[in-house]
């Protein structure tokens, strides 16, 4: 089971990906909307730990893009703004599982990526 981390901040991707690691999860960490539009190309992921404030490129991008081209794989946002702190982002992303500040202690952050991860995703009906 693998995880891909799109976050801009590679200090920060490394703990996440460390505490994924220590649970037995490899991650592959890109750092913009190319890296993971590419990512997403070649391999499949079983979910997306992605940062709402990227560098380079959009991560609304990200996650459409990720709906179209692996839809039973959910994705994980996280931000360190308070944009979408209503739990709008469930609105916008027919794959977003859980909106969460990029403050979460790593450790924690795996474990709700890997609860997710593990469990069988299915996109929400449409009310």
């Amino acid at each position: 089971m693998r995880v891909l981390i799109v976050e801009s901040r590679q200090v920060l991707a490394r703990r996440w990906a460390a505490a994924l690691a220590a649970e037995g999860c490899p991650a592959l960490i890109v750092s913009d909307q190319a890296g993971a539009v590419a990512a997403l190309h070649i391999e499949d992921f079983r979910l997306m730990l992605l940062d709402l404030v990227l560098d380079a490129g959009a991560a609304l991008a990200v996650a459409d893009y990720a709906a179209y081209r692996r839809p039973e794989m959910p994705v994980l946002f996280i931000s360190s703004s308070a944009a979408f702190s209503d739990g709008s982002i469930f609105n916008h992303c027919a794959n977003a599982c859980a909106f969460m500040p990029a403050t979460t202690p790593p450790a924690d952050l795996a474990a709700l990526a890997l609860y997710h991860a593990r469990q069988p995703f299915s996109a929400r009906a449409v009310a």
